[in-house]
C-alpha cells in the first residue's frame, strides 16, 4: 500500500517547516509532496531545505487545485492530505489519521482539532465537513468532481464523493492540534475578506455540484 502526504501551500513559509518535519518522521509515508499555490514568499525554498518533493504553481490555482497538481505528481493507494499552517502538530495525530484508512475499516478519515484554540475548535465542530485534515483512499479521490476547479471547496468535494459511493468515513479528534487563522496571518480586515471569499468558494462549489445532480 503506498501511502503519499500532500500539503497545499500558499505563502506558509513560517509554519510549513514545522507540518514537514513531522511527516519526515512518519516511515509509511512513500512521499511527501508540497503544493506551492502562487507563493510569493519563501514557502517553496523552505520546503525544499527537507529535502521534500516540491510541486510549484506559477499561479494561484486555489487549494483544489493545489491538491489536483499533487495528486498528477503521486499516484498512491492512500493519500494523506494536511493543511501547511498547522500548529501543534505531532506524530500521533499523523497515525489517528492513517489507521481508520490504511486498515480497511473507513474509505476517510476526517480530523477534527480538539483542546486546540476555542475559536479553531468551534469551528471544526460547526463544520467538521470543510477540515483539511485528512486520510482518503484513492476511489474516493478519482469519484471526486470538479476537484481542479473546486478550490476551497475540496473539502466539500470530497465529502460528496464518499457519500455517493456508500463508504464509511470516521471523525478523529486531534488532541492539542490547532492553524492559524487567516485574520493572524492577514490582519483583521484582510483576513475577515480572505475568509468570506473562502465560505463563498464552498458555496458555489457545492451549489454547482448540487445542481448537476
Amino acid at each position: 500500500m503506498r501511502i503519499v502526504a500532500i500539503i497545499p501551500a500558499f505563502n506558509e513559509q513560517k509554519t510549513i517547516g514545522g507540518v514537514l518535519a513531522v511527516l519526515l518522521k512518519i516511515p509509511e509515508l512513500a512521499e511527501i509532496v508540497v503544493v506551492s499555490d502562487g507563493s510569493t514568499d519563501d514557502t517553496v525554498k523552505v520546503a525544499q531545505s527537507y529535502g521534500v518533493t516540491v510541486v510549484e504553481l506559477a499561479e494561484n490555482r486555489g487549494k483544489g487545485g493545489a491538491i489536483r497538481a499533487g495528486l498528477d505528481k503521486s499516484p498512491a493507494s492512500v493519500v494523506l492530505f494536511l493543511d501547511a499552517d498547522l500548529v501543534g502538530l505531532k506524530t500521533c495525530h499523523v497515525y489517528q489519521l492513517l489507521l481508520p484508512v490504511t486498515s480497511g475499516q473507513y474509505a476517510m478519515s476526517v480530523g477534527i482539532f480538539e483542546n486546540g484554540r476555542v475559536a479553531t475548535d468551534l469551528a471544526q465542530k460547526v463544520a467538521p465537513f470543510l477540515s483539511g485534515q485528512r486520510a482518503v483512499r484513492r476511489e474516493v479521490l478519482e469519484k471526486a468532481d470538479g476537484l481542479d476547479i473546486s478550490r476551497f471547496g475540496v473539502e466539500v468535494a470530497l465529502t460528496l464523493a464518499v457519500e455517493s459511493l456508500g463508504l464509511p468515513v470516521t471523525e478523529v479528534y486531534l488532541k492539542d492540534l490547532t492553524h492559524v487563522t487567516k485574520e493572524e496571518k492577514l490582519g483583521v480586515i484582510r483576513g475577515l475578506a480572505a475568509r468570506m471569499k473562502m465560505y463563498w468558494e464552498i458555496v458555489r462549489y457545492f451549489t454547482r455540484t448540487d445542481n448537476t445532480r
